[in-house]
């Protein structure tokens, strides 16, 4: 079994969001070893977060043993592992955090619970949600649906990239700039530098990084590389 979460003290590098991997168990699977081999490969090819997505839970106990070696394949790595809505599991598994939605645990219940300096993300998916962040106890936001996406269901229309430049400006002012601020849904390597031009700090990606489970390593590298090179040319990296 890994380690308990890592803490962030105040005043720490704020959370890295540039290439943001989402293990999603409706795309990959739910083999415990197939996801811990997949997650430590997207970490050796430079993904910066991963998240654990397993929206309908039948056995707690079985994913939490998924999480937990999912944890250990990435210990060493530097890469923190957060998990979709659920604080209980996170808290079991050792991992570093939490994502959130606007539907899910309120984050400041989720910071009261979590131990000190863990992660807590949420997602914001129009400029009223961004309008409230200053508000809220998270670490970073992320914004979506970008473009319309098969890996999850979503009955709000994509924001397309003006509306999510509009949401990025509104979710920094709410903030006074220093909230990492991420997008997602059907974000792939053919987009992801519009995006990043479009004011994403990084991008949360399924299908393009862990969709056919092979070469992971390879494709966290090169999508890392657009990244890069994005955020360079946009003056922030």
């Amino acid at each position: 079994m890994s380690a308990g979460p890592a803490t962030r003290p105040a005043g720490t590098v704020p959370v890295d969001l540039r290439l943001y991997g989402l293990l999603d168990v409706g795309v990959c699977g739910g083999d415990a070893e197939h996801l811990a081999r997949m997650a430590a490969e997207a970490a050796a090819g430079g993904c910066t977060l991963l998240q654990y997505r397993e929206k309908t839970i039948a056995n707690a106990r079985e994913t939490v043993e998924r999480l937990r070696r999912i944890h250990a394949a990435l210990e060493g790595t530097g890469v923190p592992l957060l998990v979709n809505d659920r604080v209980d599991l996170a808290l079991a598994a050792g991992a570093e955090g939490v994502h959130l939605g606007q539907e899910d645990m309120h984050p400041a219940d989720a910071k009261r619970l979590l131990p000190r300096g863990a992660i807590v993300g949420l997602t914001v998916k129009n400029a009223a949600q961004a309008d409230e962040l200053y508000r809220l106890p998270v670490d970073y936001a992320c914004i979506g649906g970008v473009f319309a996406t098969t890996s999850k269901n979503n009955p709000d229309p994509p924001v397309g990239l003006d509306g999510l430049n509009r949401i990025v400006f509104r979710a920094r002012l709410a903030r006074g700039g220093n909230l990492p601020v991420g997008a997602i849904a059907g974000i792939d390597r053919g987009n992801a530098a519009a995006t990043i031009g479009a004011g994403a700090d990084g991008i949360a990606l399924i299908s393009a990084l862990f969709g056919t489970g092979q070469d992971v390593e390879a494709r966290a590298r090169d999508l890392r590389g657009v990244i890069d090179a994005a955020l360079a040319a946009r003056g922030s990296a």
